[in-house]
């Protein structure tokens, strides 16, 4: 077995067991909410984030955090709008915005997310399997509004889909995009080779507010910048890996602050992407 291979196993290994300890903590962290505008909103805190999108029959949700989560999330989304959740959007498979998808389910949610994600799931036996799927773009229609889900290619994973809301010109890109540095799930088909011209297609898109995965709301300028960092961390990995310097050299003293801003957890991706770059 390859070390690659071994690395990617671990690293499945260490998000699962992640999600079930948080999943058998009490109580849930509590929850707030922010406004985008006055039918769009995202839930806050403990996991990622979810937006609540509010149309006249019905509500659509982008992700659901954790299990224990669920309660707060529907009591949340009841504090906005009166109108009955009908579609759950998943930007990707992680528990950290899967996770409800079983409770969710169990109240009539049609969940919708991208073949790869739900085979991911699938593979690691995680609850709340979507019943729908698709390749590259699927539009739900609600309420004389329009939601597109969207998977411009790999990046986080090889699932991550974007939810775009034209109406609003805001987009929710799941963890494709987070205020710090990124996590390359590569046990899960991701690339960080790929995912800055994954971005470049995202950028093609007219929108304005940005929804990260996790974080505050951003604006599509953050985005920008964030993309930006990405190809000039490449580029300075690149030219250090031409240079002859060793792998271990340059991940004891890699500082990833100045690309994409503090926090995150680079290091579980860096070994990986020093051997994809080319």
């Amino acid at each position: 077995m390859t070390s690659f291979r071994v690395r990617s196993i671990l690293t499945a290994s260490l998000a699962a067991g992640i999600w079930v300890a948080y999943t058998q903590q009490q109580p849930p962290p509590e929850l707030t909410v922010t406004k985008v505008h006055d039918d769009l909103h995202v839930i806050v805190g403990s996991g990622g984030n979810v937006t609540v999108y509010e149309t006249p029959e019905g509500v659509v949700l982008v992700d659901d955090k954790f299990e224990p989560n669920v309660p707060q999330i529907l009591a949340k989304t009841k504090s906005v709008t009166s109108k009955p959740i009908r579609y759950l959007l998943n930007t990707h498979q992680h528990g950290d915005h899967t996770g409800g998808n079983a409770k969710l389910m169990e109240q009539g949610v049609e969940i919708i997310a991208h073949e790869n994600a739900r085979l991911n799931m699938e593979e690691r036996k995680m609850p709340g399997l979507p019943r729908l799927s698709f390749a590259n773009q699927f539009t739900v229609r609600l309420g004389g509004k329009t939601i597109r889900a969207q998977h411009f290619g790999r990046g986080h994973t090889n699932g991550d889909a974007v939810i775009y809301f034209p109406a609003r010109k805001t987009i929710h890109m799941g963890d494709m995009f987070v205020s710090s540095a990124p996590f390359v799930d590569y046990a899960n088909g991701g690339s960080g080779v790929e995912w800055p011209r994954t971005l470049d297609r995202v950028l093609t898109l007219d929108f304005d507010t940005v929804i990260p995965g996790h974080g505050p709301i951003l604006r599509r300028a953050d985005l920008v910048k964030w993309k930006q960092g990405w190809e000039q961390f490449r580029e300075e990995l690149l030219s250090k890996k031409r240079s002859g310097m060793a792998k271990d050299e340059i991940g004891k003293g890699l500082n990833v602050d100045p690309f994409f801003g503090t926090g995150g957890k680079w290091e579980r991706s860096f070994s990986a992407f020093w051997d994809e770059v080319k």
